[in-house]
Protein backbone atom coordinates (compact mmCIF):
# COMPACT_ATOMS: atom_id res chain seq x y z
CA UNK A 1 0.00 0.00 0.00
CA UNK A 2 1.34 3.62 -0.89
CA UNK A 3 1.04 5.91 2.01
CA UNK A 4 1.82 9.71 2.44
CA UNK A 5 4.68 9.59 4.66
CA UNK A 6 4.34 13.35 6.42
CA UNK A 7 0.83 13.18 8.69
CA UNK A 8 -0.28 16.49 8.28
CA UNK A 9 -3.46 18.13 9.20
CA UNK A 10 -4.40 17.48 5.67
CA UNK A 11 -3.31 18.79 3.07
CA UNK A 12 -6.24 21.79 2.92
CA UNK A 13 -4.33 24.78 3.71
CA UNK A 14 -8.06 26.56 3.93
CA UNK A 15 -9.74 24.09 5.91
CA UNK A 16 -6.93 23.97 8.36
CA UNK A 17 -6.97 27.39 9.06
CA UNK A 18 -10.45 27.39 9.60
CA UNK A 19 -9.99 24.71 12.10
CA UNK A 20 -6.61 25.58 14.00
CA UNK A 21 -8.89 29.17 14.49
CA UNK A 22 -11.53 26.69 15.91
CA UNK A 23 -9.18 24.85 18.28
CA UNK A 24 -7.79 27.80 19.34
CA UNK A 25 -10.74 29.79 20.46
CA UNK A 26 -12.46 26.86 21.95
CA UNK A 27 -15.71 28.20 19.97
CA UNK A 28 -17.01 24.65 19.03
CA UNK A 29 -20.21 23.96 17.25
CA UNK A 30 -22.26 20.98 18.21
CA UNK A 31 -22.37 20.21 14.42
CA UNK A 32 -19.62 20.02 11.53
CA UNK A 33 -20.50 18.32 8.36
CA UNK A 34 -17.11 17.92 5.78
CA UNK A 35 -18.16 17.87 2.51
CA UNK A 36 -16.23 17.20 -0.92
CA UNK A 37 -15.50 14.31 -3.32
CA UNK A 38 -14.07 11.23 -1.76
CA UNK A 39 -10.17 11.00 -1.58
CA UNK A 40 -9.85 14.39 -0.76
CA UNK A 41 -9.30 13.82 3.20
CA UNK A 42 -11.83 14.82 4.94
CA UNK A 43 -11.84 11.12 7.13
CA UNK A 44 -8.04 12.11 8.23
CA UNK A 45 -8.63 15.70 8.91
CA UNK A 46 -11.40 14.83 11.22
CA UNK A 47 -9.06 12.62 13.31
CA UNK A 48 -6.79 15.20 13.62
CA UNK A 49 -8.85 17.69 14.31
CA UNK A 50 -10.78 15.33 17.28
CA UNK A 51 -7.10 14.54 18.76
CA UNK A 52 -6.35 18.32 18.94
CA UNK A 53 -9.63 18.98 20.42
CA UNK A 54 -9.07 16.16 22.96
CA UNK A 55 -5.07 16.99 23.59
CA UNK A 56 -6.79 20.77 24.64
CA UNK A 57 -8.11 18.88 27.71
CA UNK A 58 -5.50 15.92 28.41
CA UNK A 59 -2.20 16.40 26.58
CA UNK A 60 -0.69 14.01 28.74
CA UNK A 61 -3.32 11.11 27.70
CA UNK A 62 -1.71 9.79 25.07
CA UNK A 63 -4.25 11.05 22.98
CA UNK A 64 -3.20 10.06 19.28
CA UNK A 65 -2.91 6.40 19.77
CA UNK A 66 -6.03 6.20 21.70
CA UNK A 67 -8.34 7.82 19.27
CA UNK A 68 -5.98 5.95 16.17
CA UNK A 69 -6.96 2.70 17.74
CA UNK A 70 -10.82 3.87 18.65
CA UNK A 71 -10.54 3.34 22.12
CA UNK A 72 -11.28 6.87 23.61
CA UNK A 73 -13.83 6.76 26.30
CA UNK A 74 -15.46 9.91 24.72
CA UNK A 75 -15.10 9.06 21.10
CA UNK A 76 -17.77 7.38 19.32
CA UNK A 77 -17.18 6.63 16.23
CA UNK A 78 -20.04 5.93 13.46
CA UNK A 79 -19.99 3.73 10.44
CA UNK A 80 -22.36 2.14 7.36
CA UNK A 81 -23.45 -1.44 8.82
CA UNK A 82 -22.89 -2.87 5.12
CA UNK A 83 -20.21 -0.75 3.33
CA UNK A 84 -17.87 -3.37 3.21
CA UNK A 85 -19.82 -5.39 0.90
CA UNK A 86 -21.12 -1.93 -1.42
CA UNK A 87 -17.62 -0.77 -1.02
CA UNK A 88 -16.58 -4.72 -3.64
CA UNK A 89 -19.76 -4.23 -5.18
CA UNK A 90 -19.19 -1.10 -7.60
CA UNK A 91 -20.31 2.10 -7.15
CA UNK A 92 -23.71 1.20 -9.15
CA UNK A 93 -24.83 -0.77 -6.10
CA UNK A 94 -23.72 2.00 -3.91
CA UNK A 95 -26.08 4.02 -5.78
CA UNK A 96 -28.87 1.88 -5.74
CA UNK A 97 -28.31 1.50 -1.80
CA UNK A 98 -28.65 5.19 -1.15
CA UNK A 99 -31.70 5.74 -3.62
CA UNK A 100 -33.35 2.36 -2.77
CA UNK A 101 -33.53 3.65 1.28
CA UNK A 102 -32.04 0.40 2.79
CA UNK A 103 -30.88 -0.08 6.12
CA UNK A 104 -27.23 1.06 6.05
CA UNK A 105 -26.47 3.33 9.34
CA UNK A 106 -29.39 1.93 11.16
CA UNK A 107 -31.72 3.76 14.14
CA UNK A 108 -30.10 1.57 16.53
CA UNK A 109 -26.50 2.71 15.57
CA UNK A 110 -28.06 6.77 16.21
CA UNK A 111 -29.77 5.71 19.47
CA UNK A 112 -26.43 4.25 20.44
CA UNK A 113 -25.32 7.99 20.59
CA UNK A 114 -28.13 9.36 22.58
CA UNK A 115 -26.96 6.60 25.32
CA UNK A 116 -23.52 7.51 24.31
CA UNK A 117 -24.13 10.99 25.28
CA UNK A 118 -25.97 10.61 28.29
CA UNK A 119 -22.85 9.29 30.04
CA UNK A 120 -20.66 12.33 31.37
CA UNK A 121 -17.06 13.17 30.16
CA UNK A 122 -14.18 10.79 31.39
CA UNK A 123 -11.32 12.52 29.91
CA UNK A 124 -12.31 15.45 28.00
CA UNK A 125 -14.92 18.49 28.37
CA UNK A 126 -16.67 17.42 25.16
CA UNK A 127 -17.75 14.20 23.65
CA UNK A 128 -17.29 13.78 19.86
CA UNK A 129 -19.02 11.58 17.47
CA UNK A 130 -17.86 11.10 13.98
CA UNK A 131 -20.47 9.49 11.64
CA UNK A 132 -18.62 8.35 8.69
CA UNK A 133 -20.49 8.18 5.03
CA UNK A 134 -23.39 10.13 6.33
CA UNK A 135 -25.66 10.16 3.59
CA UNK A 136 -25.76 6.51 4.04
CA UNK A 137 -28.22 7.33 7.23
CA UNK A 138 -31.71 5.93 6.22
CA UNK A 139 -34.84 7.99 7.22
CA UNK A 140 -35.39 6.80 10.25
CA UNK A 141 -32.10 7.09 11.22
CA UNK A 142 -31.90 10.86 10.12
CA UNK A 143 -34.97 11.79 12.20
CA UNK A 144 -33.58 10.38 14.95
CA UNK A 145 -30.08 12.24 14.52
CA UNK A 146 -31.93 15.16 14.12
CA UNK A 147 -33.33 14.83 17.48
CA UNK A 148 -30.20 14.23 18.74
CA UNK A 149 -28.79 17.64 17.28
CA UNK A 150 -31.61 19.79 18.65
CA UNK A 151 -31.41 18.21 22.56
CA UNK A 152 -28.77 20.27 24.55
CA UNK A 153 -25.67 18.07 24.53
CA UNK A 154 -22.18 18.06 25.68
CA UNK A 155 -21.40 16.53 22.10
CA UNK A 156 -19.53 17.75 19.17
CA UNK A 157 -20.95 15.94 15.62
CA UNK A 158 -18.67 15.71 12.65
CA UNK A 159 -20.31 14.00 9.89
CA UNK A 160 -18.26 12.98 6.81
CA UNK A 161 -20.20 12.98 3.34
CA UNK A 162 -19.35 13.28 -0.27
CA UNK A 163 -23.26 13.77 -0.96
CA UNK A 164 -24.61 16.70 0.70
CA UNK A 165 -28.26 16.34 -0.86
CA UNK A 166 -28.39 13.06 0.48
CA UNK A 167 -28.84 14.83 4.09
CA UNK A 168 -32.02 16.56 5.41
CA UNK A 169 -31.81 19.81 5.31
CA UNK A 170 -32.48 20.24 9.00
CA UNK A 171 -29.61 18.27 9.78
CA UNK A 172 -27.71 20.62 7.46
CA UNK A 173 -29.56 23.20 9.07
CA UNK A 174 -28.63 22.47 12.62
CA UNK A 175 -24.27 22.13 10.92
CA UNK A 176 -21.39 24.52 10.08
CA UNK A 177 -20.42 23.15 6.64
CA UNK A 178 -16.78 22.08 5.91
CA UNK A 179 -16.32 22.58 2.36
CA UNK A 180 -13.36 19.98 1.18
CA UNK A 181 -12.54 21.33 -2.70
CA UNK A 182 -11.14 19.06 -4.95
CA UNK A 183 -7.41 19.59 -5.86
CA UNK A 184 -5.98 21.15 -9.35
CA UNK A 185 -3.59 19.00 -10.55
CA UNK A 186 -0.72 21.25 -9.81
CA UNK A 187 -1.57 20.75 -6.30
CA UNK A 188 -1.83 17.29 -6.62
CA UNK A 189 1.69 16.96 -8.59
CA UNK A 190 2.76 19.73 -5.77
CA UNK A 191 1.77 17.33 -2.74
CA UNK A 192 3.33 14.13 -4.36
CA UNK A 193 6.86 15.84 -4.73
CA UNK A 194 6.44 16.51 -1.22
CA UNK A 195 4.65 13.86 0.78
CA UNK A 196 5.57 10.39 -1.18
CA UNK A 197 8.15 8.59 -1.21
CA UNK A 198 9.08 8.44 -5.00
CA UNK A 199 10.75 5.00 -4.69
CA UNK A 200 7.30 3.58 -3.76
CA UNK A 201 5.99 4.77 -7.51
CA UNK A 202 6.48 1.61 -9.48
CA UNK A 203 4.96 2.86 -12.79
CA UNK A 204 5.76 1.62 -16.20
CA UNK A 205 7.13 4.53 -17.96
CA UNK A 206 5.00 4.51 -21.17
CA UNK A 207 2.53 5.74 -18.96
CA UNK A 208 2.10 9.48 -19.11
CA UNK A 209 2.52 10.61 -14.97
CA UNK A 210 -0.57 13.49 -16.08
CA UNK A 211 -2.48 10.70 -17.40
CA UNK A 212 -2.96 9.50 -13.62
CA UNK A 213 -3.33 12.63 -12.03
CA UNK A 214 -5.96 13.62 -14.63
CA UNK A 215 -7.72 10.56 -13.98
CA UNK A 216 -7.85 10.97 -10.20
CA UNK A 217 -10.47 14.16 -10.93
CA UNK A 218 -9.00 16.25 -8.06
CA UNK A 219 -8.27 13.21 -5.12
CA UNK A 220 -4.73 12.34 -4.05
CA UNK A 221 -6.08 9.41 -2.12
CA UNK A 222 -7.64 8.30 -5.75
CA UNK A 223 -4.14 9.05 -7.36
CA UNK A 224 -2.51 6.62 -5.01
CA UNK A 225 -5.30 4.03 -5.22
CA UNK A 226 -4.80 4.56 -9.17
CA UNK A 227 -0.89 4.25 -8.61
CA UNK A 228 -1.70 0.97 -7.35
CA UNK A 229 -4.19 -0.58 -9.50
CA UNK A 230 -1.76 0.78 -12.61
CA UNK A 231 1.31 -1.13 -11.07
CA UNK A 232 -0.81 -4.47 -10.77
CA UNK A 233 -1.49 -4.41 -14.76
CA UNK A 234 0.23 -6.57 -17.02
CA UNK A 235 2.85 -4.68 -19.85
CA UNK A 236 0.52 -6.52 -22.13
CA UNK A 237 -2.53 -4.63 -21.55
CA UNK A 238 -0.20 -1.24 -20.94
CA UNK A 239 1.26 -2.01 -23.75
CA UNK A 240 -2.25 -2.49 -26.48
CA UNK A 241 -4.28 0.07 -24.79
CA UNK A 242 -1.85 3.55 -25.52
CA UNK A 243 -3.76 4.34 -28.53
CA UNK A 244 -7.27 2.91 -29.96
CA UNK A 245 -7.57 -0.44 -31.26
CA UNK A 246 -8.22 -0.91 -34.88
CA UNK A 247 -7.28 -4.68 -35.39
CA UNK A 248 -9.96 -7.37 -34.58
CA UNK A 249 -8.17 -10.47 -33.39
CA UNK A 250 -6.84 -8.01 -31.32
CA UNK A 251 -9.49 -6.31 -30.16
CA UNK A 252 -11.03 -9.82 -29.08
CA UNK A 253 -7.57 -11.39 -27.30
CA UNK A 254 -6.97 -7.82 -25.06
CA UNK A 255 -11.07 -8.00 -24.06
CA UNK A 256 -10.56 -11.46 -22.97
CA UNK A 257 -7.54 -11.17 -21.14
CA UNK A 258 -8.76 -7.99 -19.23
CA UNK A 259 -12.07 -9.70 -18.13
CA UNK A 260 -10.12 -12.75 -16.44
CA UNK A 261 -7.47 -11.17 -15.26
CA UNK A 262 -8.46 -7.67 -13.81
CA UNK A 263 -11.78 -7.69 -11.26
CA UNK A 264 -14.53 -4.97 -12.09
CA UNK A 265 -13.17 -2.39 -9.79
CA UNK A 266 -9.74 -2.71 -12.12
CA UNK A 267 -11.63 -2.66 -15.38
CA UNK A 268 -13.81 0.61 -14.80
CA UNK A 269 -10.44 2.23 -13.34
CA UNK A 270 -9.06 0.90 -16.65
CA UNK A 271 -11.96 2.44 -18.49
CA UNK A 272 -11.13 5.74 -16.72
CA UNK A 273 -7.78 5.68 -17.72
CA UNK A 274 -7.92 5.29 -21.07
CA UNK A 275 -10.84 8.05 -21.59
CA UNK A 276 -8.36 10.07 -20.21
CA UNK A 277 -5.27 8.88 -22.35
CA UNK A 278 -7.36 8.60 -25.60
CA UNK A 279 -9.22 11.92 -25.10
CA UNK A 280 -6.13 13.21 -25.48
CA UNK A 281 -5.00 11.93 -28.21
CA UNK A 282 -7.91 11.96 -30.27
CA UNK A 283 -10.74 14.67 -28.51
CA UNK A 284 -13.18 11.98 -29.85
CA UNK A 285 -16.39 12.91 -27.72
CA UNK A 286 -18.04 9.69 -29.70
CA UNK A 287 -15.67 7.73 -28.48
CA UNK A 288 -15.80 8.79 -25.02
CA UNK A 289 -19.20 8.33 -24.53
CA UNK A 290 -18.82 4.71 -26.18
CA UNK A 291 -16.44 4.34 -23.17
CA UNK A 292 -18.96 5.87 -20.55
CA UNK A 293 -21.42 3.34 -21.34
CA UNK A 294 -18.98 0.64 -21.49
CA UNK A 295 -18.54 1.52 -17.46
CA UNK A 296 -22.15 1.20 -17.20
CA UNK A 297 -22.19 -2.05 -18.13
CA UNK A 298 -19.62 -3.04 -16.06
CA UNK A 299 -20.58 -1.47 -13.35
CA UNK A 300 -23.76 -3.64 -13.92
CA UNK A 301 -21.96 -6.74 -14.47
CA UNK A 302 -23.25 -7.44 -17.97
CA UNK A 303 -21.30 -9.39 -19.73
CA UNK A 304 -18.14 -8.05 -19.08
CA UNK A 305 -15.92 -9.71 -21.86
CA UNK A 306 -18.48 -8.53 -24.07
CA UNK A 307 -18.83 -4.80 -23.21
CA UNK A 308 -15.47 -4.59 -24.07
CA UNK A 309 -15.30 -6.49 -27.15
CA UNK A 310 -18.39 -4.91 -28.33
CA UNK A 311 -17.36 -0.84 -27.41
CA UNK A 312 -13.63 -1.69 -28.94
CA UNK A 313 -15.15 -2.55 -32.24
CA UNK A 314 -17.28 0.16 -32.11
CA UNK A 315 -14.59 2.33 -31.38
CA UNK A 316 -12.46 0.66 -34.10
CA UNK A 317 -15.13 2.04 -36.82
CA UNK A 318 -14.44 5.16 -36.10
CA UNK A 319 -12.59 7.77 -38.06
CA UNK A 320 -9.95 9.12 -35.42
Amino acid sequence: MIEVEKNNFFLNEEVNSYLINIIKKKSFANGYIFYGAEGVGKKQTALQFIKEIFKQSSPSDNVEERITNNNHPDFLIIEPDSLLVTKNSGSSNLEKTIKGGSEIIKIAQIRNIKNFLSQKSINSEKKIVLIIDAHFLNEAASNCLLKTLEEPSNGIFILLTSKLNFLLDTIISRCQIVRFRSFSSKQIQSILREYLDASKLNINTKLKFEDLINSANGSPNQLLKNIEIWSDFSDEIIRKLDSPIKNSQEILEISKSISEKLEIFQQIFLVNLIQTIWWRKTKNVGLVKKLENLKYLLRNNIQPRVAWEITFLKISMEDI
